[in-house]
């Protein structure tokens, strides 16, 4: 029996963070509670995610169960390939920028992709008037999955995005986005969560007078003290 959309809806397990497709896709292997979290831990795992980007509508994710039942084999085989390519992309997002090496990897990998999947390119409309590019897979629906992934990650190496690619600070969090700040300076996946956690442990050092970034609380603002009083001179 295939899942409610309802269902599908109120369970989604996905945090849309990354600014980018291919950078979602790559947060699919997650980190929560200091375990390592394979959101793609089935097909439909993987087809839900394709919904939650609005990749796949509700009759084409329809038709790819549909399909899944019919052919386990193929939709196994494609789970596997998707996590092939969320490996590289996780490479190319953690080190692409600094390494030449991982760049050419992760090119290898998308024209893989690309140049085994055949299918038509449609412009299509949204309930909601909005515009998306489609890909409508010809032959074997499975292999056209994640065409529009790897088209999301060529589109960042075109327009040299790697260099605003950044990994949460958090060292507990393996998630990575892109940077659309004008500065260039955000640090967290997301201010609710790892933003949050990062300011209540500052505050928490502040109380127990405890150094933080190595200096310690109480002496920074006596030092602080010293300096004015000398700038200021006699009084």
């Amino acid at each position: 029996m295939l899942p409610s959309p309802l269902s599908r809806t109120l369970t989604s397990p996905f945090t849309l963070i990354g600014e980018r497709l291919w950078l979602d896709f790559v947060n699919t292997d997650d980190v929560r509670r200091g375990t390592r979290v394979d959101l793609l831990r089935d097909f439909e795992s993987l087809v839900r995610f394709l919904e939650a980007e609005d990749i796949l509508d509700q009759e084409r994710a329809s038709g790819m169960r549909r399909r899944a039942q019919q052919q386990p084999a193929g939709a196994a085989a494609a789970l596997v390939d998707a996590r092939r390519v969320r490996a590289a992309l996780r490479a190319l997002a953690e080190r692409g920028a600094q390494s030449e090496k991982i760049r050419g990897d992760a090119l290898a990998e998308i024209n893989r992709v690309l140049g085994r999947s055949a299918g038509t390119r449609r412009l299509e409309s949204r309930a909601d008037g909005s515009f998306a590019r489609a890909f409508v897979p010809v032959g074997d629906a499975f292999a056209g999955l994640i065409i529009p992934v790897v088209e999301s990650a060529a589109d960042a190496l075109i327009a040299g995005e790697l260099v605003r690619v950044r990994r949460c600070g958090d060292p507990r969090c393996s998630r990575v986005f892109f940077d659309a700040t004008r500065n260039g300076r955000r640090r967290w996946c997301d201010m609710a969560t790892c933003g949050n956690r990062a300011k209540a442990a500052r505050f928490r050092e502040r109380e127990r007078g405890e150094p933080i970034n190595g200096e310690h609380p109480a002496a920074s603002r006596h030092d602080r003290e010293r300096v004015a009083d000398v700038a200021a001179g006699p009084r």
